[in-house]
């Protein structure tokens, strides 16, 4: 397959312009590159075939099958990656030589653990790598290739570190062993229990008890036996180092929340907490079961029910077996009432007076759901420790290191937001070969990378209106890897810094969405790049710049490179609000000028913090493609990043704050206009829907707003955040108890009167994301207010993310009908 770089080519129905000249009524803020993107040459697209939600809606296999978890080989000679099967939820593993020219062969299942892992660690030459394949631990020499599997049982070893001593070290649930690699010998080195401290055998209490080791010879000897026992090895592993060291006791009811070793395996940090109490309350009835019954199916718990528990870190001595608390109080900020205006302003419509006073916050690791980075990072000396902190209150950040000596907690940067605290660009770390820490804030505005020595200022190496993000250090600190959206919002590519400053160089320029992999030999990159045309592709590039990009995968199916797709200009909205416009997908018919006003259909993409509106692949193909059918029946189509959207910038993140369904609709309104004022498109005949975030979006809109749109369709769709979780909804509106304002403002059910236009509501009635309650209650609501302009479909086996065809055909066909009906 030959080279293939993306630059400036024209072709003409598959092309993908970043700016549009349809924006001629404001000018942007600031200067965008306009480039046009084409997709490959073999995409044939035969104009006469005419999309059906039949064909979109069935199992996306007929698109084809794009490659997923893919990592390199161990001699960075080729690449690894997974591929579903067709018609079958299982994956197959596939080898890719650099020098190939297909997709490369099938891994067989007897040679699957040769395959090495995306998480694969090394020792501190970088001779030695490490990894864990289904549950046991596998060391190669990288020299030779030669791979030995260490261990072979039913117990699941996972998380391998090479110790500075040569041994390498893996967890058991809470234990962490360690093995010699040249005499085999395998040693526990920590056992973590959430029990109390053992004390011996118990001393006789009550009069009882007392008299009868007083009276009775027999039981007063089998007493003193057992504590001779328990002294005895108590002196035993204290004194003999062959003897494995007692466990460490966290307390009963206690709950790890994250454990670090050290490369020295001298020291550990651990996270504790309280262990949290199931309420038996929160279930979730299914009724569609294999044997006829009903089942109550366990849930989480809603934010109004959330009280998270503080954290507790403790450092803790191999060396000695003593465990420290550590202090949070050298923390900046770790006593200031953050909440005060909030709590006042909430006083105050009740009546009272709030006094502001100092309270001593909940704080604990950095350790959500969605981070998989860790938040207690090690020097590779062993010497130094630094920890990622978060209040609880989620209104500020910490990176702190630990100065063992004194036990202390020494305070490195402190990241404070009146909103929120993003739960994205929280990577930091180490520099191998200094005393310096790197890291990502938004104290900006923008996501920024950040050195920091421990005894000086911090070094901003990156800046301007773009968000950094997926920094990678290399080996020798000579660079950070990283993507961001330099060039455009929407348009992502690799750039790398020098980790003591200067000019960021940019390493591709693929125009679309291109993340990356830094070879083990550090010296090309895997990329993963699509456009808004092209499905995710792998490719290779040498990681210097303006290095050729070479395709490596080609996936999609043929029939999906037949479709006459028209690809979305992104364009520029003006904003009524604001100085930053609104980036938007518009989904132009190539004669929409042409005869009389146009329908159209604004689109709200869910999830609240997320970016459609870039020039990638979207998650939402299936609407991507429901948009394309509507374009061929002369709809425009609209898909807009409102305030809230992530890619661009704190700002715009955190507009929503204790005011959600506010700003976007906003936006929706300006998009509205937008599209009359430029797209040929009567006022009215225009609908909107979305699922999640956006059917939530589309409530707030036909609420609030009942003349900015005809008809709007709710999909799974949230109407009360204080039923939704606690980890989302806590950062935005604060808690139901502290902010009932925000709650309030921002639930669709308490503007439910406002209805006026045609209102789909489509429920998923097992989602354990938005429950079925949900709409229920606001159903019900609408009910009591006599409000005869609704409709509801529900899908009885559907989750949050629907999986049946039927079920997604179902949907759409409603969709599709409310739109023709009424616009």
């Amino acid at each position: 397959m030959p080279n293939i770089r993306y630059s400036v080519l024209a072709v003409a129905l598959c092309s993908l312009a970043l700016t549009s000249p349809l924006q001629a009524k404001k000018s942007e803020p600031q200067s965008y590159q306009t480039t046009t993107i084409s997709v490959p040459s073999v995409y044939t697209a035969d104009p006469s075939i005419k999309l059906t939600l039949e064909q979109i809606m069935a199992d996306p296999d007929w698109l084809g099958r794009e490659p997923e978890s893919a990592h390199w080989s161990y001699d960075s000679q080729q690449v690894y990656y997974q591929r579903k099967q067709q018609g079958s939820e299982l994956r197959d593993w596939f080898a890719r030589p650099l020098a190939a020219n297909d997709n490369g062969s099938a891994v067989t299942l007897a040679q699957q653990h040769q395959a090495g892992s995306a998480n694969a660690v090394y020792n501190a030459d970088r001779s030695l790598q490490a990894y864990a394949f289904e549950g046991d631990i596998y060391v190669r020499d990288m020299a030779s290739g030669k791979l030995t599997q260490l261990t072979r049982d039913n117990a699941t070893q996972y998380a391998p570190e090479f110790l500075l001593d040569g041994r390498l070290t893996y967890r058991e649930g809470w234990n962490w062993y360690a093995e010699n690699l040249t005499s085999g010998q395998r040693i526990e080195l920590v056992n973590l229990k959430t029990e109390d401290q053992p004390k011996g055998p118990t001393k006789p209490k009550g009069y009882l008890a007392q008299e009868q080791h007083k009276l009775i010879e027999f039981v007063a000897l089998q007493q003193k036996n057992a504590e001779q026992r328990f002294a005895a090895k108590q002196q035993l592993q204290q004194q003999n180092s062959n003897i494995a060291a007692a466990a460490f006791y966290l307390g009963k009811g206690m709950q790890v929340v994250g454990a670090s070793l050290s490369p020295k395996a001298d020291y550990m940090l651990v996270s504790v907490r309280k262990a949290g109490k199931r309420n038996e309350k929160d279930i979730m009835p299914n009724y569609i079961t294999s044997n006829g019954d009903i089942a109550a199916e366990a849930v989480r718990a809603r934010v109004n029910d959330v009280t998270p528990e503080p954290q507790r870190i403790m450092l803790l001595s191999l060396l000695d077996g003593s465990s420290t608390e550590l202090s949070y109080t050298s923390l900046p900020g770790y006593n200031e009432d953050v909440l005060a205006e909030v709590k006042a302003e909430n006083a105050k419509a009740k009546g009272e007076k709030y006094k502001s006073e100092k309270v001593i916050r909940d704080i604990g690791l950095m350790d959500d759901w969605y981070w998989s980075q860790g938040a207690i990072r090690w020097h590779a000396s062993g010497q130094q420790v630094a920890l990622m902190l978060k209040a609880l209150d989620n209104k500020d950040r910490w990176i702190a290191t630990v100065d063992i000596k004194n036990k202390t907690l020494v305070p490195q940067h402190r990241l404070h937001d009146t909103a929120w605290v993003n739960y994205s660009f929280n990577d930091f770390g180490w520099l191998n070969n200094s005393d310096s820490l790197y890291y990502l804030s938004e104290e900006s505005g923008y996501s920024h990378l950040y050195v920091k020595p421990l005894k000086g200022k911090a070094k901003k190496l990156t800046q301007g209106t773009f968000e950094v993000s997926e920094p990678v250090l290399t080996s020798n600190d000579a660079y950070i890897y990283f993507k961001a959206n330099k060039t455009h919002p929407g348009n992502y590519e690799v750039y790398r810094v020098a980790s003591t400053g200067g000019d960021v160089e940019q390493l591709t320029n693929l125009g679309g969405s291109t993340s990356f992999t830094l070879s083990p030999d550090e010296q090309k990159l895997l990329l993963q790049f699509s456009t808004n045309l092209l499905p995710p592709e792998l490719y290779v590039a040498d990681a210097t710049p303006n290095a050729a990009a070479k395709r490596l995968t080609d996936t999609m199916s043929e029939q999906f490179k037949k479709l006459p797709l028209v690809a979305p200009q992104v364009v520029a909205v003006p904003s009524s609000h604001g100085k930053q416009p609104v980036f938007s997908k518009v989904y132009l018919p190539a004669d929409y000028k042409a005869g009389d006003k146009r329908r159209a259909v604004v689109f709200n993409h869910g999830a609240g913090y997320l970016q459609n509106s870039d020039l990638g692949w979207s998650g939402y193909f299936r609407e991507f493609l429901f948009h394309n059918l509507l374009v061929q029946q002369g709809y425009v189509v609209l898909d807009m990043d409102y305030r809230a959207s992530a890619g661009y910038g704190r700002d715009w993140r955190t507009a929503i704050y204790r005011r959600m369904g506010t700003p976007e609709i906003e936006d929706l309104a300006d998009g509205v206009n937008w599209l009359v004022d430029n797209a040929n498109v009567d006022r009215k005949r225009i609908g909107t829907y979305g699922g999640s975030y956006g059917g939530f979006m589309t409530f707030m809109a036909l609420f609030t707003q009942p003349d900015l749109f005809q008809a709007g369709a709710a999909l799974r769709p949230v109407s009360d955040w204080a039923y939704y979780n606690h980890g989302y909804t806590s950062n935005i509106l604060n808690s139901p108890a502290i902010d009932p304002i925000a709650y309030e403002r921002s639930s669709p059910i308490y503007f439910s009167q406002g209805l006026k236009k045609p209102l789909l509501i489509n429920a998923p009635m097992v989602d354990n994301n938005v429950f079925f309650q949900d709409v229920v209650r606001l159903v019900q609501r609408l009910i009591e207010q006599e409000n005869n302009n609704f409709e509801t479909a529900i899908y009885p086996v559907e989750a949050h993310g629907f999986r049946q065809p039927s079920s997604w055909l179902d949907e759409y066909r409603r969709i599709y009908k409310l739109f023709e009906q009424n616009l």
